[in-house]
């Protein structure tokens, strides 16, 4: 698919930020790659995998114009995911670049923010070009060398390269529907909202 048919990244519905002194948005990051990665605490993909890379995107790139932002989005075991424990978990996982907190779903267990950027569970890794645009879209484990590809190539392209045809966007997924060393599902009644 090309970049003018990559759909626009929704604004993330955000209950609560850490690691950074204001909020912010996708619209107040454009002209900016952003490396969006949607985790939990208890997910054992997200803290094996997921989230090292995310800090290694961060160390590598930051300098080079990718934002990388976290997405904690809680499907399941609310009680003990608050925000005490989030804080806890960042200071311990050393986790340096912004968190959003998803906003809780008004009418069932999948939280706003993925529902919108319609995620199937943690990890996700959303990587969004400089016009906003959508332009990989992965839940489960994604090889360090893909993923550094990838922002290589969204950090080569200027403005008028990132809408013009011929560049792609990528819709993978791991199959799931329960939580496994590489990824948590959601389960097949979230997906179906």
């Amino acid at each position: 698919m090309d970049t003018a048919t990559a759909p626009l990244a929704p604004e993330l519905e955000v209950q609560r930020w850490f690691n950074t002194s204001r909020p912010l948005s996708l619209s107040a990051l454009r002209g900016r790659v952003v490396a969006l990665h949607a985790f939990q605490m208890l997910c054992p993909g997200c803290v094996s995998h997921g989230l090292p890379q995310a800090q290694r995107m961060h160390e590598v790139f930051a300098g080079q114009g990718l934002q990388v932002l976290g997405l904690h989005s809680v499907v399941e075991h609310h009680q003990v995911m608050g925000p005490e424990a989030l804080t806890a978990f960042i200071h311990e996982y050393r986790l340096p670049f912004p968190i959003a907190v998803d906003r809780p779903g008004s009418d069932g267990p999948l939280p706003m923010s993925m529902r919108a950027l319609q995620l199937r569970g943690t990890p996700s890794l959303v990587l969004i070009d400089r016009g906003g645009r959508i332009r990989l879209h992965h839940f489960g484990r994604l090889d360090d060398m893909r993923v550094g590809a990838a922002v290589a190539r969204l950090l080569a392209e200027d403005g008028a390269a990132a809408s013009a045809p011929g560049s792609e966007t990528e819709q993978q997924s791991a199959s799931g529907g329960h939580c496994s060393d590489g990824a948590c599902a959601l389960p097949e009644r979230a997906l179906r909202r």
